[in-house]
Order: C-alpha cells, then structure tokens, then sequence
C-alpha cells in the first residue's frame, strides 16, 4: 500500500521532491527540536494521482483520518469537539516555493457547536468568533470559489456602521454579526449552507489545494519560472496556535538577512493580536521585528537564537514565519528566503566570509540572470510616473529621451546632445546607426527575439516590442495610444524594458555601479553600492578561474570590440559583414550587383575595398592578440537593393505623368528579376559568395591586407574567416580555394606568410549531418543557433513569435521560446551530433557558438555539457556568460 501521508517527524529538508518545499522544513524544524505545531503532510504523489485521474487515491481517506487520530491523541483535543476544538491549518506547499498560488486556509474544525466550545476554553469569546468568521471567509474564497471582495465589502461595511478603522476595534457582537453575513453569502453564492461537518471542511480544503496546482495564476508562475507542470504540490496540516488571542499574542515574518540589500541584521514584521495572514495580507501597519523586543523579549530572544541557529543549519538566508500564542514562540515554517539580485551576490559573498560555504558553493548560489539585473540602469523606484502603455520587455534597463521616429533624426539628436528614444514599427538593419544613437528603442510590433530585441539586447540598449496599443505613425511623426494620449516628436518619453512599461515624461533613472566596475572604474567605498560590487567582482573572479568555455563577444564595430574587451570577452566569435554595407556604402553594393560588365564591376569593387579594409583594420587592432571570427557577407540580395513595392510606384507615377525614368524602370526589372518569394532561404550566404564571387573576394583580401598592414606595424592581429550557410562540404571547398589564392597573393606582397584560419558557421541541418565531411575544409565550425532553429523548426522569427507563440507557451507546447533558450532536445541534439562528428573527423576542429543562445544561462550550462570550445554573445552580455560558463562548469563536475 502507497504511503501519502507522513507525520512533520518523518521526513527531513531534503525530502522536497516528496513533501514539498513547505512540507520537508516542517520537518526539519521537527527533527531540530525547535517548537513546531504537531501536523502531517500529505505528499505530492497523492496530487500527481489526482491531477491525473480526477480523484483522491483510495487510501487517501483512510490514511488522513489515521493521522488525524493520532494528531487528536497527542495534542488531547478532538476535531470538532463542542468543548474544547482542535482546530488545524491547511496549506498548499510546492517543492518550488509558488507564493500566492493558494490562500491558506486556517481555523479549519470550527462550526456553529465547537465556536461556543473555543469560546468558553479560551475565556475569549471575541477571539473564537474572529477565528470563525476568518475560517468562513478564507474557506469561502480559496474553497468555494466567492469573490474576495465580497466578504471584505461586508467587512468595511460593518466597521464604517461602527466607526472604527480596523477589524481588531470589532467587538464580539460585530463578530457574530459578520459570522452570519458570511453565511448568509456562503448560501447566497453556491446554493449551499457553510460545512458543518469538520471533517468535510478538511476534505474539501485538501481538495482545494489539489485544484488550485491548475488555476491561470499558478500555470503563468510556472510558464514565468520554468517548474514543470507535472510535479504537483503537497498538503500541509497543521495544528492551529493563536496569535489573535490578545496583546501577548502575534504573528511575524523574519528574515536572517535583509532580503533586499543582503545586509546583515534583524529584518522582519510583527503583528500583536493577529492571525496568520494578516502580516502580508497588509491590513494594518505592522511593526518592526525589533520592536517585539519590547513587547516580549523573551519570545524575542527564543526567536533571534532560532534565526541564527536555522542561518547555520541551511548555511543560507532564511525566511521564517512565527506566531505568539499568550506568550509561547511556534514555527510555522522556514525556507531558503527569495532575494534581489543585490543581495544574492552580497549573501553568497558574506557566507564565504563567514566560513559557512566554500567559493564554489557561492558561485552556485548566484546567477547570469541575476547579474543582468544589475548591470542595467533602473528607473527610481520611489519617482512619480504616468503609464500610457505596456509591450513585451525585451531588454532590461530603464531609459528616458525624445522621440524620434526615424534613425536620422536619432543620430542627429544625439550628436547634439540629446538623449533619444527610437520609436518605430518594427526596426529593420537600416535602423542600426539609429539604435546605436539612442538611449531606447520602442516597437509597437515584434516580441522578445525580433530585430529590436535582438540588436538591442546585444548592444545593451533598454528595449520595449509588441507594445500593441501604440499606433506609429512615421509621416506624422507621432505616436498615439488606445486611451487618446498622443506623442509627437520631440516629446520626452521613458521605457522600463524590465517590465515592458512607457510612460509619459521623464521618470529619474539610477545608473549601474556594476557596469562601471566591470568596465575597470572603481567605485568609492562610500558608495553604498560599494558592497555588491565587491561581490560581484569577486564571484565573476571565482567563475573565470573555474571556467572551462572560452566567452568571445559578437561585436560589428571597433567600440563594440573595444566594449566587449573591457567586459571580460577573449575574442569575437561573430563579426557581421553586412552592417558594413548599409548606409552610404549601400548604392556602391547595389551598383555592384546591378553591374552587366566586367568594368562596371570592377569600379565599384575599387570603390568598397579600401573601406572594407579599413572597417577590418579598426577591429582587428581593437581585439590585438585576440581571435576575430569574420563571417563573410550573409543576407539575402534583397537587404541591398530598393524595395519592389516603392520602385514599382515610382516607375508607374512617373509613367502615368508623362515623366518616365529610364534608370528608375531598368533598376525596377533588375530588382524584379532578382526578387525571392523566400529571401532568407534564397540567394544569401555562400550562394551569394559562388554566384557573385567578386564579393567574398573584396571581402578575404580586405581581411588579408589589413592583417598585413597591422603585422608590419607590430601588432599580432588574428582573423578567422568564416563562410556562413554552408550545407555541402562542395560549397565550402570552393571558396576556401578562393580565399586561400587570394590570402596567397597579399602574403606574397606583403613578403611574408600570413595564416588565417578558414571555417564555417553551421545553420543548417544538413551541415549538422553532414558535419564529418564539411569538418575536412573547415578549422573550425561555429554554430549559427538562430538560423539553426528557424531551419530546425520551419518557422521564421519575426513572423510567427507574435502569431502564435503564446498559444505555444500557454498550451506548454513550448516551455519557453526556442530562440530564448537552446531547444537541447532538438536543436540541441543537431549541435551536439554536429559536434561529435566533427571532432571524431578532425580531433583539432574548434567548435563554438555565436547566436543569441551564447549569451542565454541555460544554453550555456547545455553547451558546456556538450564540450563545445567557446560561446559567443552580444558584449554586454559577456559577463553574464562568463560567470555562467563558471556555473556551468561546476554543475557539470557535480552531475
């Protein structure tokens, strides 16, 4: 017979998976001697049974009752006993604490008989109708399913009749009032009378607590949190003590450590004369922990010594609830306390200090998400601000400025001074300059992963997409929203990309301590955010020394190199090519493609090859000693040529005015010629570089002479070329003997040999299967993860993340988006077949990473499971991947 109950003394804190998080330390309280109220829990597999069947296991019943029995027996009273009422607790308790998914629900046994017994023990009949009308109410709401605000409407109600501004001020006649109010709604609500019978009330709030795993608040918490669905929660019963039973009774919250900043102290709430949830249900003023020292200081200094005896035992911070009944101190429960990010660097950091954990269990407790955090500005929490619109926060931070509703107008602005926010539709590769000018970008589509995200996570731009409510309007020069506020250029907006919030004005903004100390820039003791950034360095020390992944940075420019230098990066695995010929350069590359001769197209070659160089030269010397991986041009022909629609206009207007444009209508049929239903999956890549070859060699000769022109300067330049969309090793195998020819002949002019490693990017899953073959033409493969899964997955980013990714997600089709986080069963399965293949064909293969996923904590903790060489990701993101690849190595030795 399946055992699902288990009394608080069998069992202990690692026992999580079976008692939940709640469940196993009551447990360890019970096994460490502290004073827990007797109870049982009611084990997860008994909800997992449930959840899959719709009914109770069989032994269920029997096996509660049994323990409610042996409940009864020690503690000498009985469940609905007329004179003298056990009364017990019944809460929800996931192995992943899930605040707020399930009210509790206390005070459970009392009915119309047991009332008048608690009342007659106690000597406090205002306490045992209070205790009544609290079980009425929470049982109604979390069991029965009633409105909240219905019962708190009928208790305003009665303390405005009464004059009075808090429920403690009720008498005992005001109690038994609201005690028939509330069943009188009871009856009014569900068609049935309050529950009579206390083991029903029992039954029913277990029941309760098994439904409540499937609510929409606990299924968004777990989607937001990543806890499986299929875990389940258990069900903790628990004697009931009093902290409503007068001035030397209470109910508190402690903390071992703020919780907020990771300072060391006492922390906490304490409410005299009250039950339960009134702490954090915020329906009085409560006071400071501190303060119970007056009141009670020896309940106060039982409790500071359990703190402190719970802090050594867990060797972390504890969060502790705790309730006085007349003067005697219980634990009702204590768990590894939630933190900001501040304080989880600071914590693991003191603890080390402290001799309670060694180095590496510190940079366990700390996270790449969490380091985020801190490196963003965040908007001041206590300014004044008004709200006109929410989007999806596509990248943390907080940034104020004008708006502007085209790039030009954003860099102008900015080279005057001015701080900017680009407002657009979506953005696009032409918007790069403009971005790069701006404090913000703002979207009114796009999600998470679209070009605005992407890009702007990547340079450390706060970023808001999706934001649905906006209408942009470019030839206006104006946003408006749904409620009728209107922007116009000019305007002074703010954008909170930690919660995807606009709000209109200037909300103050308080910069990153963090940032500049990983930039090198001391911070003044003073400074009280001196403390984390101490801890930060020292942990982000820890994680190099134990990392084994090489972090290279994706950087297109020389300030982004220089950038990502500064933040820790130990080379750049992607530098695009393509940004290079947008801009100005951009007609030189479309008369290039347009060219019919030889001469044509050699001008325009001319034309790009000493700006090429000299974009090579700037990133080569910004990354001196380090490696360079150039990917050579990839985007489809399109990103280069005028727009079909807008040119055919053009050519119809001035036909139908009797002005026809001979260039305009022969530049309409090269561009219509050109033109791929499909450009991603068109013409792009290492197509682009057989079909029109001039360019990869403009490209590789450019790379050659300016690591040429740097070596003859002394500098110790090292460039790897990389031929991106590669699918058949043919593919790669000619434009390696190209650009292998074309290296040749700088070295033989520049009078010495210049070795230049040749490889490929891996996007598609063809190459991932056929990877031992392409592995004999490549030095080194770096898989191209966003293209990956798009191929993988028969979807393109930008088109279906708004469509149809929230069905994904609600559904739990995906657990999280697939270009968030590596999809390790699928396209993590290619990478890692790729990379097995690989190295068995070619042992000194390098193998790294370079889309977004380089920079995602748990793609990277998948990467270094697989033994990849390096990940790659945008500069800003650098430290978080350091520090992960750190973790990473750690779990790996642990697991």
């Amino acid at each position: 017979m399946h055992q699902y109950v288990f009394d608080f003394s069998q069992g202990s804190k690692d026992d999580k998976d079976l008692l939940g998080g709640k469940g196993a330390n009551l447990a360890e309280m019970t096994r460490l001697g502290l004073p827990v109220p007797p109870g049982f829990t009611i084990s997860t597999a008994a909800c997992r049974h449930y959840l899959t069947t719709g009914f109770e296991p069989d032994e269920l019943h029997r096996q509660v009752g049994t323990h409610l029995a042996e409940l009864q027996e020690r503690v000498g009273r009985r469940l609905g006993d007329p004179e003298d009422p056990l009364l017990v607790s019944v809460r929800s308790g996931a192995k992943v604490s899930m605040p707020g998914m399930m009210e509790t629900v206390l005070n459970v046994g009392l009915t119309d008989i047991s009332v008048i017994g608690l009342a007659a023990h106690s000597g406090d009949p205002r306490f045992a109708w209070d205790s009544y009308r609290r079980l009425i109410q929470m049982f109604g709401t979390t069991v029965l399913g009633i409105d909240a605000e219905n019962f708190d409407d009928r208790l305003e109600a009665r303390k405005k009749s009464r004059n009075v501004d808090s429920d403690v001020e009720l008498d005992v006649s005001d109690m038994k009032f609201l005690v028939q109010e509330y069943k009188d709604l009871v009856f009014a609500e569900t068609g049935r009378d309050f529950p009579q019978d206390p083991r029903q009330q029992l039954d029913l709030a277990i029941r309760a607590v098994f439904d409540s795993w499937n609510t929409e608040r606990a299924k968004i918490y777990r989607r937001q949190e990543r806890i499986p669905d299929d875990s389940g929660t258990a069900v903790n019963v628990c004697t009931m003590v009093f902290g409503n039973l007068g001035s030397d009774s209470g109910t508190g919250v402690a903390f071992t450590r703020d919780p907020a900043t990771g300072a060391q102290g006492i922390y906490g709430d304490y409410l005299p004369n009250a039950q339960g949830e009134d702490v954090v249900a915020g329906i009085r003023n409560t006071l400071a922990l501190a303060d119970l020292e007056q009141l009670d200081k020896a309940c106060y200094d039982e409790l500071l010594g359990i703190m402190a005896r719970l802090e050594r035992h867990y060797l972390d911070l504890c969060d502790i609830e705790f309730t006085i009944e007349r003067g005697k101190l219980w634990m009702l429960q204590t768990r590894v306390g939630k933190r900001t990010a501040a304080a989880a660097f600071r914590i693991a950091a003191q603890l080390v200090d402290e001799g309670l954990i060694d180095q590496d269990e510190a940079l366990r407790r700390v996270t790449g998400q969490q380091l985020a955090q801190l490196m963003f500005p965040q908007f001041d929490p206590d300014a004044p601000r008004e709200l006109i619109a929410t989007g999806m926060a596509a990248s943390p931070g907080a940034a104020v400025g004008k708006a502007a509703f085209d790039s030009a107008t954003a860099v102008a602005w900015a080279d005057e001074g001015e701080d900017v926010i680009l407002v657009r539709r979506e953005t696009n590769p032409d918007d790069l300059r403009g971005m790069v000018a701006s404090r913000g970008v703002l979207t009114s589509r796009g999600g998470r992963t679209s070009h605005a995200a992407v890009v702007a996570r990547g340079m450390g731009r706060t970023c808001v997409t999706g934001v649905d409510a906006l209408r942009v309007d470019p030839g206006a020069r104006q946003f408006s929203t749904q409620d009728g506020a209107r922007v116009v250029e000019g305007d002074v907006i703010s954008i909170d990309g930690s919660n995807g919030e606009v709000y209109l004005g200037t909300v103050p903004v308080v910069p990153s301590a963090v940032v500049d100390a990983l930039h090198g820039e001391s911070v003044a003791e003073a400074d009280d955010q001196a403390p984390v950034v101490d801890a930060v360095l020292r942990l982000m020390d820890l994680a190099d020394q134990q990392r084994r992944l090489g972090v290279r940075a994706n950087a297109d420019t020389p300030d982004d190199a220089r950038r990502a230098r500064r933040l820790g990066a130990a080379g750049i695995g992607l530098c695009r090519t393509e940004h290079m010929f947008l801009g100005p350069r951009r007609k030189v590359v479309e008369r290039l493609i347009l060219a019919r001769t030889a001469e044509q197209r050699e001008t325009a070659l001319e034309e790009l090859r000493p700006l090429q160089r000299a974009d090579f030269t700037e990133i080569l010397e910004a990354m001196d000693g380090l490696p360079v991986t150039i990917r050579l041009l990839d985007p489809p022909l399109h990103e280069f040529l005028p727009d079909l629609t807008d040119l055919s206009v053009k050519v119809a207007v001035a036909e139908a005015t009797g002005t026809p444009d001979q260039e305009a209508a022969e530049l309409l049929a090269e561009v219509q010629r050109l033109h791929e239903q499909n450009p991603m999956l068109g013409m792009r890549g290492v197509r682009l570089g057989l079909v029109i070859p001039e360019l990869f060699a403009l490209q590789v000769r450019a790379i050659a002479e300016a690591t040429a022109e740097l070596r003859s300067r002394g500098l110790d330049p090292c460039p790897e070329i990389m031929v991106p969309l590669v699918a058949a090793v043919q593919e790669l195998e000619s434009v390696r003997e190209m650009a292998q020819e074309t290296i040749g002949d700088v070295a033989t002019a520049a009078g010495y040999e210049l070795s230049i490693p040749i490889g490929t990017m891996i996007e598609l899953p063809r190459a991932t299967m056929t990877a031992s073959q392409i592995a004999e033409a490549a030095e080194f493969f770096s898989f191209g993860t966003n293209d990956l899964t798009q191929t993988a997955w028969g979807f393109s980013r930008d088109d279906v993340e708004a469509a149809f990714f929230p069905t994904y997600l609600e559904r739990g089709i995906f657990g999280v988006s697939p270009f968030e986080s590596i999809d390790a069963e699928g396209v993590g399965r290619l990478v890692s077949i790729a990379a097995w293949e690989g190295k068995e064909a070619r042992p000194d293969l390098k193998i790294g990473v370079c889309g977004e996923h380089g920079g995602d904590p748990a793609s990277i903790h998948f990467f270094e499971s697989i033994l990849l060489d390096y990940v790659s990701c945008s500069p800003f993101r650098v430290p978080v991947a350091r520090l992960e690849a750190g973790r990473a190595r750690l779990s790996d030795e642990r697991s």
